[in-house]
């Protein structure tokens, strides 16, 4: 149950299923509750969601297997469609072992999921008449299943009712609110996702950093691409699923795949608008960071050493927000937007850095700040950059040099992602979406955005 006062609001019932303790019952109260309890979320169900959709009329069997064949693509990532059925095979790992998922037939509407029984070695049979002429000699198997194609999205991953208002407490991630075919990979992968958009939110919240109306957040986000995983893996399962004589272009299968790839590499999702994510007036000073999709690195040259580093890769996951700013074309100790950007970041009350850091923590324990110079890294004097780019930190207060970095010759991030050379800045959220860009002019409207989601702190 879901109360709605007191620190700890949320009463959780447990009951212990196995060992001495078998049918005891103990009560856990806490501030939120996460369900990451698979398709059958007792969870799902306390709160009264509901799993929209159905399964198809269609099995397959799935197994990770070690075997000698005569088959010479099996070192390939292909599809195969016979007569007698489809398979998708996957070479895995260590050279030798291979994931094949096995078209199985349509099972009949008074099934009752039986198909979910079919012994081993009748989907190994199946495997080699659909393979014929050529065969398998199955010499391990490591794992195997069998499944009906489910297509299913929750109608909401949180508490709060459809009509309701109000902050959540309980949330739905991963195969609880969203299931689907296994054929597209994308499950574990869309489920991480899920907990990370949850986790560095509790993080905030619960660190006192932003207020409990960013939790709202995480269904409003996750929940589209969650429908947007059913829908690509309905696609892709259809196509797996068709005969010899369907199939118009031997090439469409491999087209599709290739023509969605962002989206099983994480790329394709973009967030709406919301209280962390801004719209898109100022897009075209950053056009290779389209707002609301993940960060797209890029190579530049760390100006404290010359040493070429991956500028996303210096991220880390730490909860905090991170602030690229792209300098105008003036470098270092010349008067330019980037000077003024900086003396208002540092000083200003109406600062970001100056409203939303902690009083007992270093300058960038909330916002991690970093610029980027249009001039190579030789060219760049480190003892006349802005001090809000090298802050002091930890228990020494030491200086910190790694937060400067130059485009250099080669590759030349501002042109890699058509970066305005009048400058730019680009926040980026802690779980690596772009979460804004703007103009270095446009102070008031960085301070309006982070105002939205972060709470103000003591300095």
């Amino acid at each position: 149950t879901v109360g709605q006062e007191g620190d700890y609001p949320v009463e959780v019932t447990l009951r212990y299923v196995a060992g001495e303790r078998a049918g005891e019952e103990r009560t856990v109260r806490a501030k939120y509750v996460a369900g990451c309890d698979g398709a059958r979320s007792g969870v799902r169900e306390a709160i009264g969601r509901q799993h929209i959709g159905g399964i198809s009329a269609h099995a397959w069997g799935v197994m990770d297997v070690l075997v000698n064949t005569d088959f010479p693509d099996w070192r390939i990532k292909c599809a195969i469609n016979s007569t007698h059925g489809n398979i998708l095979h996957i070479p895995r790992e260590g050279g030798y072992l291979s994931r094949m998922y096995i078209d199985l037939g349509e099972v009949p509407e008074d099934d009752d999921h039986r198909v979910r029984q079919t012994p081993l070695e009748t989907v190994i049979a199946k495997a080699n008449e659909i393979l014929h002429p050529y065969s398998i000699d199955v010499k391990e198997v490591a794992w195997h299943s069998v499944y009906e194609v489910g297509h299913r999205v929750t109608d909401k991953f949180d508490d709060i009712p459809l009509d309701g208002e109000g902050n959540p407490r309980v949330f739905l991630t991963g195969d609880a609110c969203h299931t689907h075919s296994a054929k597209a990979g994308q499950g574990m992968n869309v489920s991480m996702q899920d907990g990370f958009n949850l986790a560095w939110k509790l993080g905030m919240v619960l660190t006192g950093r932003s207020p409990e109306s960013l939790m709202c957040t995480y269904s409003d986000e996750r929940q589209p691409v969650a429908q947007q995983l059913i829908d690509f893996d309905r696609e892709w399962s259809t196509l797996m699923a068709r005969k010899p004589e369907e199939i118009e272009d031997p090439q469409e299968l491999a087209n599709y795949y290739l023509g969605t790839a962002e989206f099983p590499s994480g790329f394709m999702t973009q967030y709406t608008p919301s209280m962390i994510t801004g719209t898109d007036e100022h897009q075209g000073l950053a056009e290779g960071f389209p707002i609301g999709k993940r960060f797209k690195s890029c190579e530049v040259f760390k100006a404290c050493d010359g040493n070429v580093q991956h500028l996303g890769h210096h991220a880390r996951a730490d909860g905090r927000w991170r602030i690229y700013a792209f300098a105008d074309a003036p470098g270092p100790g010349e008067a330019s937007a980037l000077a003024d950007w900086a003396t208002w970041l540092s000083e200003s009350p109406e600062s970001p850095l100056v409203r939303h850091t902690p009083a007992d923590g270093d300058i960038d324990a909330v916002l991690d700040v970093k610029v980027i110079y249009q001039q190579g890294f030789e060219d760049i004097d480190l003892t006349t950059i802005d001090p809000v780019f090298v802050p002091r930190t930890g228990p020494y207060g030491l200086m910190d040099w790694e937060k400067v970095y130059a485009a250099g010759n080669g590759t030349d991030i501002f042109d890699e992602r058509s970066i305005s050379r009048d400058g730019a800045v680009v926040v980026v959220r802690p779980d690596q979406y772009v979460a804004h860009v703007l103009p270095l002019t446009a102070t008031e409207e960085l301070a309006a955005f982070f105002a939205q989601h972060l709470l103000p702190q003591k300095i």
